[in-house]
């Protein structure tokens, strides 16, 4: 099994998260691609794990419907325990009932006495109080929570408003329970009326700040999140706002207490091509969440992760372009109008690389290069560049030319990068996907399809850095 979680017969999405004694519950969204051996239809599967390494496959938690029913499609919600039984909220979607008078989108319901064996309740059905000013077919992806401080159940709801131009509508509905059996609906939490919808919302709190999570509909693929002082507002963004690049989907969060983790997905690609459009679906990533002092969010590769690849790899320094000087795990070179490059030898398909990275001011870029060619014609390039406070994910194909540039492909993450302050980063390789992480505070998720094999790289462009403690490892 891979470190990042896939099913072997389709791929996953919406992961919801839900910590019981010890255990992390992970039910998502499976697609199978293959409705002549599947049929239409998306069902709820189930996953549980203590260390996002291991993963015990608990099958099908939620079946669809057939597809004149609600549920064809059975969508995101959340899972909460309540006297003694666990409750699963659902949308039931039907995209054949938009605009025909019944509702494509319904909050649903389950239930379940051990969080293995769960059973739809069939009188459950909670519709968008469109007496509030709500569109009656976007009413999704519940996510349910105890407010202490009101002392009663809300709701949380991916809705749209029925006034204004179309395409901003989107807003977090609300509804309220006392009991967890009926419910009231109330005016959205929050209407900023910016987008289309805001997928896939989450909650929680840490210290004196809540913390609303949310996916963003006219985006790639991408999680968002916005702070306030109260559950009423007002909700304000962080300078960078997202907790991953724009191949993070719909992530929601959990904790033990103590450590909290990000749960999203990193889409594939059309044809498992660099090229191809991203789709639905994917490989499970987790972050751990760190709120830092001015309250914005952080992300870092979870501990147990890192501490699985346990198992270096070898590594052989072969000047190519520039000088160098190799010391142990110690690399450095002075570019000073110029390119310098390294190769450290073949990449295991799946790894984790680390360095941590000191450059002096002046420097124009510089960075690790994955799956070189031999020829040094392809490979992928995770560049730091320090004027423009970036790290980038760029490639280069051996198609390159003047009259026909490589597609667009760069994907970047903002980050701080200041000369003379050691800067860690971490690549996490899992076959096509790539994870990024850079001083513990910055994640960037991806997919590398064009070259599955290849060097390791150290480069530099125009200034003087030192590459240290750098390693490769594998579980």
């Amino acid at each position: 099994m891979t470190i990042l979680y896939r099913p072997d017969d389709g791929v996953a999405g919406d992961f919801i998260p839900f910590y019981w004694e010890g255990d992390y519950h992970l039910f998502y969204i499976k697609e199978y691609g293959d409705e002549t051996g599947h049929g239409p239809g998306r069902p709820w599967y189930h996953l549980v794990t203590r260390d996002f390494v291991h993963f015990e496959e608990w099958g099908e938690a939620i079946t669809h419907g057939a597809p004149d029913e609600q549920d064809v499609d059975v969508g995101t919600g959340s899972v909460i325990a309540g006297d003694g039984i666990f409750y699963i909220y659902f949308t039931g979607i039907n995209p054949a009932f938009a605009g025909t008078g019944k509702a494509a989108q319904v909050v649903m319901r389950a239930t379940s006495a051990d969080l293995r064996t769960w059973h739809k309740d069939p009188d459950f059905r909670f519709f968008a109080p469109t007496e509030l000013g709500y569109e009656l077919d976007d009413w999704r992806d519940p996510y349910v929570f105890w407010n202490e401080a009101a002392g009663e159940y809300w709701m949380l709801m991916t809705a749209r408003t029925d006034s204004g131009p179309v395409r901003n509508r989107g807003c977090i509905g609300l509804a309220v329970s006392s009991d967890l059996v009926t419910w009231e609906g109330r005016p959205p939490l929050w209407a900023p009326g910016e987008v289309w919808a805001h997928p896939c919302p989450d909650l929680f709190r840490h210290g004196e700040l809540w913390y609303l999570v949310y996916s963003v509909s006219r985006e790639w693929i991408a999680t968002h999140y916005r702070m306030a002082h109260s559950l009423a507002g007002p909700w304000t963004s962080a300078n960078d706002d997202m907790l991953d690049g724009l191949a993070y989907g719909a992530a929601k969060t959990a904790g033990d207490g103590s450590q909290r983790y990000s749960f999203g997905w990193l889409p594939v690609r059309a044809d498992e091509s660099d090229d191809g459009e991203w789709l639905w679906g994917g490989n499970l990533v987790v972050h751990e969440v760190v709120p830092q002092p001015d309250g914005s969010l952080a992300v870092r590769i979870p501990e147990t992760v890192a501490g699985a690849f346990d198992k270096p790899a070898p590594l052989v320094a072969q000047t190519v372009l520039g000088s160098w000087e190799v010391e142990g795990e110690s690399a450095s070179t002075s570019a000073v109008s110029r390119y310098a490059l390294m190769t450290l030898g073949e990449m295991p398909e799946e790894c984790l690389i680390e360095a941590t990275v000191t450059f002096e001011p002046g420097l124009t870029n510089c960075g690790l290069m994955l799956r070189a060619s031999d020829d040094l014609e392809s490979y992928y390039q995770v560049r730091l560049e320090p004027a423009k406070n970036r790290v980038v994910l760029d490639r280069w194909t051996p198609h390159f030319s003047v009259t026909t540039p490589n597609p667009p492909f760069m994907l970047e993450r903002r980050v701080v990068l200041e000369p003379d302050r050691p800067l860690k980063v971490q690549l996490l390789v899992d076959g096509t996907a790539l994870v990024i992480y850079i001083d513990d505070r910055v994640a960037l998720s991806t997919r590398i399809y064009g070259r599955r094999e290849g060097a390791l790289g150290l480069f530099a462009t125009e200034g003087e850095v030192r590459f240290d403690r750098i390693g490769m490892a594998t579980r």
